[in-house]
């Protein structure tokens, strides 16, 4: 796919960095001298290559360098600390790891733990580095050894054959792909090549991508929905924009209008932190052409914040998971306002169904569980047969997410099966309960969970983050919530906090509150 683009295309740019811009042609052949590399002793089809990188020209080089040379790519956080680092690497055995130098120690310091681990690639890029910095090269440890690939990316051969790659075949495994762990502890999605071309083509599809089109990326490429930008504009010819951080939200707004970016794609706090911390009120973006959310619920009172901001851009509400390669459902734009707070329906190639007790198909306006089937649903869980056993049943991958559709086929997310609460008779939603606590002006963030009750079982806490220069009680939020919700799923209890925990996709980590 990105080598039918890239001789479409050889010009275009299609990684833009702080001033660097990578071309498709720049990138392939990059990426072909890598994946030579690679496949010459270092790795075998079908081995795992980890790629701690950031968001970079680099990290796209080696992405698709390593699945040219067979390999499996499984993309981790870089600022992992080495505790998590050393449980993830000992899970998926990988044969080597592809990182900046200033990680090789850390690196090194788990390698004796991980005896698949037989090479780390050390690159210079990332964290201020410039791409020509030398790599200080630690001594081996265990059974790995360090090599400095610096070299092999930090230009393009000029005649050079274009490498042709090792083709393990559109059902093998192209990456492995940790959830997010919001829940639970991560676990290792794998997703074949089939599944996120599958994907990406339906994306593509009804956001109706060219190659014209310019993303910017703040959601991190080892995040599926990350992922998701990458693959689909690697399909089309089109660019991304990359700035790994929202810490300066105005900064992320002034590229956006230099760059001329046409899509930006965000999670609800992304949007949180843009309508509550930074000009986006104030400011006019003549190129943008649409927005995309997912990674959690937008509140229908931030849909129409955001569509009043931006009243000439298309704004899709969208639902997936990693189990289904990123995405499962979306929202037309023109339906955002008359079927507030609906996920939509299912993408093409996808076919949702909600099932209730006994796999019956419910009825209209009943909660059921969704179940989804399409070519983009994973083939399981990496070495968690069990695991694998639970969603997926019948060919079809039981997500967890219970909603309900109305008379014309449009769904609405009730809530996970590890986001109700149990209280007394009642099992509340969570996110219900979230949604109206953020019609409150003064708030900007909201959690609802369960907390353990003698009598109840579970009693319900919110948690809540006001805006900047805000001011409210939570004898007031609780006068809100009286006024807008039945008895039963009143908060017990608010607490007010400077900040919700979050993974680095930007969910809300409920379960680290408290912690």
């Amino acid at each position: 796919m990105f080598d039918r683009t890239a001789g479409a295309y050889p010009s275009n740019e299609f990684v833009v960095q702080r001033g660097r811009r990578c071309s498709y042609g720049e990138v392939r052949s990059k990426a072909d001298r890598l994946a030579a590399f690679l496949a010459d002793g270092i790795i075998s089809r079908g081995d795992r290559v980890a790629l701690l990188l950031e968001n970079s020209p680099e990290y796209v080089i080696c992405y698709f360098a390593i699945l040219k040379a067979g390999g499996v790519v499984v993309p981790l956080n870089g600022n992992i600390p080495e505790r998590g680092l050393a449980v993830l690497l000992k899970d998926f055995s990988p044969k080597a790891v592809i990182v900046h130098s200033a990680d090789v120690e850390k690196v090194m310091g788990i390698s004796p733990g991980v005896p698949s681990l037989c090479h780390v690639l050390s690159l210079p890029a990332g964290r201020g580095a410039n791409p020509g910095d030398s790599c200080k090269i630690p001594p081996s440890g265990g059974n790995a050894r360090v090599i400095d690939a610096g070299d092999l990316i930090s230009s393009a051969g000029k005649g050079e054959r274009p490498y042709g790659g090792v083709d393990p075949g559109l059902d093998a495994l192209a990456m492995i792909i940790y959830t997010s762990g919001t829940t639970a502890a991560p676990k290792g999605v794998m997703l074949t090549h089939r599944n996120l071309c599958a994907n990406a083509r339906s994306i593509v599809q009804y956001l109706r991508l060219i190659a014209d089109d310019r993303v910017m990326v703040v959601l991190p490429f080892y995040y599926s929905y990350g992922n998701s930008l990458l693959t689909t504009h690697a399909m089309t010819g089109g660019t991304l924009v990359l700035e790994n951080t929202l810490m300066y939200p105005n900064v992320v707004l002034d590229t956006m209008v230099s760059e001329r970016v046409t899509g930006f794609s965000g999670v609800p706090s992304t949007y949180a932190i843009l309508l509550n911390k930074s000009s986006l009120k104030t400011r006019r973006f003549p190129a943008l052409r649409y927005v995309t959310q997912a990674g959690g619920a937008m509140s229908p009172r931030h849909a129409r914040e955001l569509k009043a901001i931006l009243p000439t851009v298309d704004v899709f509400i969208m639902y997936g998971q990693t189990e289904a390669s990123a995405r499962l459902s979306y929202l037309e734009p023109g339906e955002l306002l008359r079927k507030a707070g609906s996920i939509g329906k299912a993408i093409p190639g996808v076919t949702l169904t909600l099932v209730g007790k006994g796999n019956r198909t419910v009825d209209v306006g009943e909660t059921g569980e969704i179940v989804a089937r399409g070519e983009n649903i994973m083939p399981g869980y990496w070495g968690k047969p069990e695991e694998t056993e639970k969603v997926l049943r019948d060919d079809r991958l039981h997500t967890g997410d219970f909603a309900r559709s109305d008379e014309e086929g449009f769904l609405y997310i009730v809530g996970r099966r590890t986001d109700m609460i149990k209280s007394g008779a009642h099992r509340i939603s969570a996110k219900e309960i979230e949604e109206i606590l953020l019609e409150i002006p003064q708030v900007g963030e909201a959690a609802v969970v369960g907390v353990e009750d003698e009598i109840l079982g579970e009693a319900i806490k919110a948690y809540i983050v006001r805006k900047d220069g805000e001011s409210i009680s939570a004898q007031e939020v609780l006068s809100y919530c009286r006024k807008n919700l039945p008895s039963f799923k009143i908060p017990r209890s608010v607490d007010f906090l400077a900040e919700i925990p979050k993974t680095d996709s930007g969910k809300s980590k409920k379960y680290a509150i408290d912690s």
